[in-house]
């Protein structure tokens, strides 16, 4: 079985989801859902999207995914990414990030 880690939210998921919702993606976080599994799931224009959410401002050894998440990230055999900025996020479903959140 998995080492389960805290679930963690990252400083910036708030933002994120944020950012997401304005471009009129719903989002569901599942950052508790543990085993590696994505921070959000996010719904747009008929598609979904597991975006695994990092703090783009820390260090880049600090955005490392856990062991989980790399098992995970790994053997997933659908899409998914990992969005450390707004703008990565709003790329990840089709959306130019325009510098500002509605």
């Amino acid at each position: 079985m998995a080492r389960r880690y805290a679930a963690k939210v990252d400083a910036n998921q708030g933002e994120v989801v944020a950012a997401l919702r304005a471009a009129g993606a719903t989002v569901t976080p599942t950052h508790a859902a543990g085993d590696g599994f994505p921070d959000l799931a996010v719904g747009f224009r008929g598609q979904s999207f597991l975006i695994e959410v990092k703090d783009g401002s820390k260090p880049p050894s600090a955005r490392k995914l856990t062991p989980d998440q790399q098992k995970w990230h790994a053997t997933w055999r659908g899409q998914k990414a990992v969005a450390s900025t707004v703008a990565e996020a709003l790329a990840v479903i089709g959306v130019e990030y325009r510098g500002e959140i509605s």
